[in-house]
């Protein structure tokens, strides 16, 4: 099943199990804008909202999944520091701790802040000719926001190398850094991408979210702190509903009713 709603920057179609959610600016290379953050604010809304979605897809429409920020004009969201929350750093937050898996299929190159939406990605599949860079220091400016997710994945070591000189990377570099978790064709990036909505659909999605809430919550737990509150949550995962339908259907030689 197949449904798309247009808007000025922002696509949203229900691909079989995924909400695909596609940057539509091709000819400024999908960069972000104050209107696209709305935008695509309101699609995650969309696709939160949704129980057909299972899984949520960003890609970019054209050649480019995003080049960063729009820098044609003043653009707030690098500009206007005192203005508040910044509403591209509230974005990247919430696809961070979204319940539901977002996939980054990387149609072509991402600059900039595109990097940020690969960063907090909990999937990340690239196309082989899909050029990286972070280009900030090239424009006076620095990755800022993005690092908060970027370093955790690069890790200093390769963080400071791309940050001071805004080179440009490969799609192969990508995967061999931590960036991207698989490389395909460009005519193979929509069956790479079904294949993982697949198997994230294989899973509870009560279970899914408690996984990625999980992973966010162990940063700064010492090991003892980790121990306990593994054992709790796991407890509660098998007492709950869901969990309990999981461990029946394994016995049971049967599919749980959440692949029915």
């Amino acid at each position: 099943m197949s449904r798309a709603t247009e808007s000025r920057e922002v696509l949203y179609e229900i691909r079989g199990d995924a909400a695909w959610i596609t940057l539509n600016r091709p000819d400024r290379r999908n960069a972000i804008s104050p209107g696209l953050v709305a935008e695509l604010s309101e699609a995650l809304d969309r696709a939160a909202a949704d129980e057909s979605a299972r899984a949520i897809v960003l890609t970019g429409a054209g050649r480019a999944f995003c080049a960063g920020a729009d820098l044609s004009s003043g653009n707030p969201l690098i500009e206007d520091a005192d203005a508040g929350p910044n509403p591209f750093a509230q974005l990247l937050q919430r696809i961070d701790c979204s319940d539901k898996p977002v996939v980054a299929a990387i149609n072509g190159t991402a600059f900039g802040g595109g990097l940020g939406l690969i960063a907090v990605a909990d999937i990340a599949v690239a196309v082989s000719d899909a050029v990286f860079s972070f280009s900030e220091v090239r424009l006076g400016l620095i990755p800022a926001m993005i690092s908060i997710w970027v370093v955790p994945k690069l890790g200093a070591h390769h963080a400071r190398r791309l940050f001071a000189t805004g080179r440009r990377f490969s799609a192969d570099e990508a995967l061999a850094y931590g960036l991207i978790h698989r490389v395909t064709p460009a005519e193979g990036l929509r069956a790479a991408v079904d294949e993982e909505v697949a198997d994230i659909a294989m899973g509870g999605p009560e279970a899914i979210a408690a996984s990625k809430r999980w992973i966010r919550d162990l940063r700064g737990l010492s090991t003892d702190e980790a121990a306990a509150e593994a054992t709790r949550r796991l407890g509660q995962r098998a007492r709950s509903s869901e969990g309990r339908e999981g461990i029946a259907a394994f016995t049971e030689k049967r599919l749980p009713g959440w692949r029915s």
